[in-house]
């Protein structure tokens, strides 16, 4: 990402030899590497046009392997043609086109042979090293990793499953009728946990730049309605598409955008969704310590992080991304010299967190294909915080407003005075958030963890002495070891 020539003695891998090693690994990489692959700020055109085939094409089954799939999934084969060359090849399943019997064309999804072994394997393999590696990294770092390693074992374990990413479509579909993007239909009659039928969607990749040219399409118009539309799934409804990458992202000559591939999708918890629209508020606001305490209800920045000092930092980086004379190379330049100052700053990546910014990264890549110096804080933060009051629930209608406030107003005269007699009572609770929770336990380790290896010391002297009377230089040693540990 820094552009080296080298790190130590090791020279980075050439485009196509990084894009051959990837796909060796398996789906679990080629995901990871799918969000890298819409980085044109992190990586050169010869890269991203190798990087860009692990979204869909990638090398498909052999013969006997998918005939083995087919055959699993349809018991009575239900088309007049089935094209055994996918149009499609991804990590996790391949598209072939099909005709039903009344001639109507459809996609036909079908899962990777023993792709579920292949995956539960690759979880395996990173959950060893993690537990190997595990005692090196300090208390938040381990906590992070252990979230993404849980999530991502259950998220794509979920995905490799086509009757999962059946009722995902359904769901989905139901949910965002009316948001101008278009969906495919299942053929549910037909759908098994090896195969989805659905309707063929006409359509060009969302980073088919030439063909967006041709087709005079407006990609600020396309840009700005992806946002428009992942700002309502993560704000609105919170229930969101979370693998938005150009293989799954489709345009059609009408300049319509095609969602696919259900596998991944997510539902964000109501006080994740809120602390989220606080944060929105709060950076278009400029307004770093509210901004900050957004971050630490998210849970992406410890609850005892020093407020001030990351205030300061998020001031600097929004100076950097909001300036418009910055090169988008001089903006991570900038970016990564004032991050080196982090390092030992509590940050967290709770599980709620790692889908958000996976999409976030994914849209803001796409962005830079089209757009110079696109970034996050001047082309997607405005639309966001145009977005927050009906985020809010909001109505269009102010009288209706009006009329909600006036309904609400009975209640909190009831909250209040139930306030004040638990007060006067002398029974009021207070709660502590899991951050305060989380930072408590850590601290009591901090603690309890030197007293218990002291005393364990002070006990195994006793205990050598008792055994082998003979030992009791070594048990004094053992002794001493511990009261000094329990003194310094």
């Amino acid at each position: 990402m820094k552009k080296k020539e080298r790190i130590l003695f090791l020279k980075p891998l050439k485009p196509q030899a990084l894009n051959d090693a990837i796909i060796k690994l398996g789906a679990s990489f080629i995901k990871l590497a799918q969000v890298l692959a819409t980085r044109a700020d992190f990586f050169t055109p010869e890269y991203l046009d190798k990087l860009k085939s692990l979204h869909d094409q990638l090398p498909p089954m052999a013969q006997n392997e998918l005939d083995i799939v087919f055959a699993n999934a349809f018991q009575v084969i239900p088309f007049e043609n089935f094209e055994p060359e996918p149009i499609a090849s991804a990590s996790i399943g391949q598209v072939h086109i099909a005709y039903l019997p009344n001639h109507v064309k459809v996609a036909v999804k079908l899962r990777r042979l023993g792709i579920e072994k292949q995956v539960k394997a690759d979880i395996a393999i990173i959950s060893l090293f993690n537990s190997l590696f595990r005692p090196l990294f300090s208390h938040y770092t381990k906590n992070s990793i252990e979230a993404v390693i849980i999530e991502f074992s259950r998220m794509i374990l979920q995905e490799v499953s086509m009757t999962q990413e059946l009722e995902n479509l359904q769901k989905f579909s139901h949910i965002y009728h009316n948001s101008g993007i278009r969906f495919p239909i299942p053929y549910v009659e037909f759908c098994s946990d090896d195969a989805i039928v659905m309707s063929y969607e006409e359509g060009f990749r969302f980073d088919d730049k030439e063909r967006l040219l041709k087709e005079n399409i407006d990609f600020k118009e396309v840009i700005g309605k992806l946002i428009l539309f992942y700002t309502e799934q993560m704000l609105i409804k919170g229930y969101f598409h979370a693998d938005p990458h150009p293989g799954n992202l489709l345009i059609n000559t009408q300049g319509e955008l095609i969602l696919l591939d259900f596998g991944m999708v997510k539902t964000i918890p109501n006080d994740t969704r809120i602390a989220i629209i606080e944060l929105i508020k709060a950076a278009n606001e400029k307004d770093y310590e509210l901004y900050i305490s957004a971050n630490k209800r998210l849970g992406t920045i410890a609850y005892e992080a020093p407020k001030a000092e990351l205030a300061l930092l998020c001031e600097r980086m929004f100076d950097i991304f909001g300036n418009e004379q910055l090169s988008s190379e001089n903006m991570q330049k900038l970016a990564f010299n004032v991050l080196n100052s982090t390092k030992d700053l509590p940050f967290k990546l709770p599980q709620e967190a790692i889908y958000i910014l996976r999409v976030s990264a994914i849209i803001e890549g796409l962005g830079t294909t089209y757009i110079e110096n696109f970034n996050g804080i001047k082309d997607i933060l405005p639309i966001l915080q145009e977005n927050i009051p009906k985020a809010l629930g909001a109505k269009e209608d102010i009288l209706e407003m009006i009329i909600k406030e006036f309904k609400s107003i009975p209640l909190t005269i009831r909250d209040l005075k139930s306030s004040i007699k638990q007060i006067s009572e002398g029974e009021l609770k207070v709660e502590l958030s899991l951050n305060q929770l989380e930072w408590i336990t850590k601290e009591l380790k901090g603690y309890v963890k030197p007293l218990l290896f002291s005393f364990a010391l002070m006990i195994g002297g006793v205990f050598v002495l008792l055994y082998d009377p003979n030992l009791k230089d070594f048990a004094l040693v053992l002794f001493t070891l511990g009261v000094a540990k329990l003194i310094f």
